[in-house]
């Protein structure tokens, strides 16, 4: 059997190679990759007792055993028990598999069961040659998530020696665990080869105890590490940042032409309260689409520079840092605050001067996408880091903010680091993944925001809706239309961006209707924008590259096609690109038929509430949260086996322990992070 990690200097196996690939190194990798499902070898049916559909195991003699030539070469093998015949079809078959299944010869057989001109049948069913006294088994037999390259076989006996091999010790003193819990081993060996009166159902809503234990122990890992991190923060020092009397943050609002909403007021308090400490801020500013996060964001910059430090400010498209940079400018010039403009398509003289203005000082804030953290960008005396929708970063890109923006003459400083997010993070799930954040909620949005109105339209309706659009064009009223893609695509059958900016040129004659999507060169997406803010384009057809932030007021209408294909955290960032303005607004949601279940529950949830919160609820549920959080970005889903949804009472019972676990035993903490997490602890500090 090779070993799980082979030795270097030996030629890997492509099953090996595969399991490399899949993250399967270490003995514990495999002890906890788990099965995808089960199959029940340990009894036998009779022939005559299948029905139609049923997955069913039968054993029986080989009475006919033929190839035949028919719209294509067929193995066709008949077998009986005694109680009735069943015909086996293999489409594709090899000279082995005809020898093992020739006339006399006793077989088992495992397949689904179907009804046919010739009676019973499987089609390619799972078979091995046996004898009349071969055993069956005597656990359910598992299914594990796997490759065209890794066998199940070979899966099987790799993940047998692994856990003989695995340190499955138990490493938590006595009383951390909830009561009724098995132990680590034990749970490992039940959930690989479950007994067969397990209940299934079970193990498939993970409500078995087997499952609880890992679920408790994952959650366990994620707390300690944040816990860790959260204490390792407090021992780093950052410039203490207080608020001036009569600052520039008290001249901004007093030039405002709005007045902050309380929850602005709360937010901007609390962020103020954090940099006036020595301590660095990690902070999450959340709300909802529109609820007014800038804002409360060039405040918090403008602490900072009248403190004598620089700011920085991230956002993840040119489009958006470009939107967030015209905001600033408009806001901050006046007040005398030099702002800079940093992208990676700055090139030259114009790039070099900007580097300059960082390195010495005289740049009080920059705006920019990732290019702020690449090589070559050095700040003079960077006070606070601001990363704009964050959870369109991944969480290496975080990671490296926090080690790059280090101010030069201070080395023993770190910035403060402020987070925000349009997509608001349900409670639990902040506590959860952020609990070494503060978190402040922008919980209401500003005065005078119309509702939107959403509208569910199947896509044979297309032509209604493009007569709603010449309306709103009618009406001086300028209107959205997005698609999933840029061009066609021959696996996706979908309306592309580029089909549907030709489909309404033609429909609406004399309207000017806009492009815009990615691939676009970044002076001519800004061009683009510019003409849509402007009011001189009635249409703008586009990718998701308008999802966040772009603001134009006299947008009242939004087209989503395909909306089935979205996320339901996307749709609802779509949905609030209109609705900004003084006039009543729509989002349609063109969709085709047929409907998955979570694609309905995504447009039932869009067209039943405009929460935000509640949206990021229902999205919790239908896509769990490790795709809700975006972790996959780090390559790796933070939670393998615990669920936020349903797992309350062991993420509470983790949260309590956590500390005491630091505190008395910081050995047994230390060796339980190790193993659940090993090198993703890192990413729970982002």
């Amino acid at each position: 059997m090779p070993a799980a990690a082979p030795a270097e200097d030996k030629p890997r196996t492509g099953p090996q190679r595969a399991m490399a690939k899949l993250g399967l190194v270490r003995d514990i990798d495999l002890a906890l990759h788990l099965p995808l499902r089960y199959e029940d070898e340990t009894r036998l049916v009779a022939i005559a007792d299948t029905r139609d559909g049923d997955v069913a195991q039968v054993e029986g003699q080989v009475t006919d055993s033929r190839v035949e030539q028919r719209a294509r070469r067929q193995l066709l093998v008949r077998i009986d028990d005694g109680s009735d015949e069943l015909l086996l079809r293999f489409l594709h078959f090899y000279p082995s598999q005809q020898k093992t299944l020739g006339v006399g010869a006793r077989v088992r057989v495992r397949g689904e069961v179907r009804g046919g001109f010739a009676g019973r049948e499987m089609v390619h069913p799972a078979f091995k040659a046996v004898r009349d006294d071969t055993p069956l088994a005597t656990a359910l037999t598992p299914v594990y998530p796997a490759s065209a390259q890794l066998p199940q076989a070979y899966l099987r006996k790799a993940i047998g020696a692994a856990l003989a091999r695995a340190p499955l010790d138990e490493v938590l003193p006595e009383g951390a665990l909830p009561p009724g819990l098995p132990t680590l081993r034990e749970a490992l060996a039940h959930l690989h080869h479950p007994r067969p009166q397990t209940r299934l159902a079970t193990l498939e809503d993970r409500s078995h105890p087997a499952w609880q234990r890992l679920a408790f122990d994952e959650l366990l890992a994620q707390q300690l590490s944040q816990l860790q991190s959260q204490r390792a923060r407090a021992t780093l020092r950052a410039p203490p940042l207080a608020a001036q009397p009569g600052g520039l943050h008290e001249k901004l609002l007093a030039a405002l032409p709005f007045a902050l909403t309380p929850a602005q007021q709360r937010a901007g308090g609390e962020i103020a309260a954090d940099l006036a400490r020595a301590q660095p801020m990690h902070r999450l500013l959340q709300g909802d689409v529109g609820s007014g996060k800038t804002v409360v964001a060039a405040l918090a910059a403008l602490i900072a520079i009248d403190a004598g430090w620089q700011c920085a400010l991230m956002a993840p498209t040119e489009l958006l840092a470009e939107q967030h940079f015209g905001k600033l400018v408009g806001w901050l010039q006046p007040l005398g605050v030099q702002v800079a403009w940093l992208t990676g398509s700055h090139k030259g003289k114009a790039r070099k001067a900007m580097l300059a203005s960082l390195a010495d000082g005289s740049a009080q804030l920059v705006v920019g996408t990732h290019a702020v953290i690449q090589e070559g960008v050095a700040f003079r005396r960077l006070g606070l880091a601001i990363v704009d929708e964050q959870h369109r970063f991944g969480v290496e890109q975080r990671l490296a903010l926090r080690r790059k923006l280090a101010p030069r003459d201070d080395a023993a400083l770190e910035p403060h680091l402020l987070m925000m997010s349009a997509t608001p993070i349900p409670r639990t799930l902040a506590m959860t993944y952020y609990a070494d954040l503060d978190v402040s909620t922008i919980d209401e949005l500003p005065p005078g925001r119309m509702p939107v109105t959403t509208r569910l339209f199947a896509d044979t309706r297309r032509a209604a809706v493009i007569d709603r659009i010449r309306g709103e064009v009618a009406r001086g009223r300028q209107v959205y239309w997005v698609c999933p893609l840029i061009e066609a695509s021959e696996t996706l059958d979908l309306q592309n961006a580029t089909e549907a900016h030709a489909e309404l040129c033609a429909a609406l004659p004399g309207a000017t209707v806009g492009l815009l999507h990615g691939r676009l060169a970044a002076a001519e997406k800004a061009a683009v924008m510019a003409r849509f803010a402007a009011g001189q384009t009635a249409v703008l057809v586009a990718t998701t590259v308008i999802e966040v932030g772009v603001d134009v007021p006299n947008a009242s209408l939004m087209v989503i096609e395909h909306a089935e294909r979205f996320g339901l955290s996307q749709l609802h960032q779509l949905r609030g690109r209109v609705g900004r303005g003084a006039v009543a607004s729509a989002c349609v949601l063109l969709y085709a038929a047929p409907l998955g279940a979570a694609a309905k529950s995504r447009l039932k949830a869009m067209l039943e509430t405009q929460d935000g919160f509640e949206i990021a609820r229902r999205d919790l549920e239908i896509r769990g949260p490790g795709e809700f959080m975006g972790a996959r970005q780090s390559g790796d889903a933070l939670l393998r086996f615990a669920d936020l949804a349903h797992d309350n009472a062991l993420l509470q019972h983790a949260r309590k322990v956590a500390p005491e676990l630091l505190e008395r035993h910081p050995d047994a903490a230390a060796r339980h992070v190790a193993r659940w997490l090993a090198s993703r602890a890192e990413f729970m500090k982002a």
